[in-house]
């Protein structure tokens, strides 16, 4: 279908924007009440409600992991435009402040669109793994990696 082809682009764009820390381009497929929700109870963690958060939230993990880099291993498109579901599984890693060691993790993000425009944005990964980095940046200087989540 055309269209999960074209959705399979858009989303493969808005990661290569985020690689990029182009963070107002990360932001322009939400739609204004987006809804965004990461595993854990740390600065990257949390509840957001809005697009303005979740562009604060894309701002503050271009600042925690400055050297951050997903890769996309897969992604699957389901539904219609109206109600459309994707999947995408990843792969991240960073090189941290200490010069020694390394973020590495793997996840999924579950979108939920509506007419192309992201609505609800879950993500999955090993949260003890960005906890433990989010803490060696904080050793290293980065004290907003020590900061609580962003919710709104």
């Amino acid at each position: 279908m055309v269209y999960s082809l074209i959705v399979k682009q858009e989303i493969r764009r808005s990661f290569d924007h985020v690689n990029n820390q182009r963070w107002d381009d990360a932001a322009k497929g939400l739609t204004p009440n987006a809804y965004h929700w990461v595993a854990g109870d740390h600065a990257l963690g949390g509840e957001r409600h809005g697009k303005q958060s979740v562009k604060q939230w894309f701002e503050r993990m271009g600042r925690v992991f400055p050297k951050l880099h997903i890769d996309i291993e897969q992604v699957e498109v389901t539904g219609w435009p109206w109600n459309t579901t994707v999947f995408v599984k990843w792969r991240a890693n960073a090189r941290l402040l200490d010069g020694q060691s390394s973020y590495v993790n793997r996840g999924v993000h579950v979108f939920k669109l509506r007419w192309g425009k992201v609505y609800s944005m879950e993500e999955y990964f090993d949260s003890q793994a960005a906890e433990r980095s989010l803490a060696i940046q904080a050793r290293a200087g980065l004290n907003e990696a020590a900061a609580g989540p962003i919710v709104s």
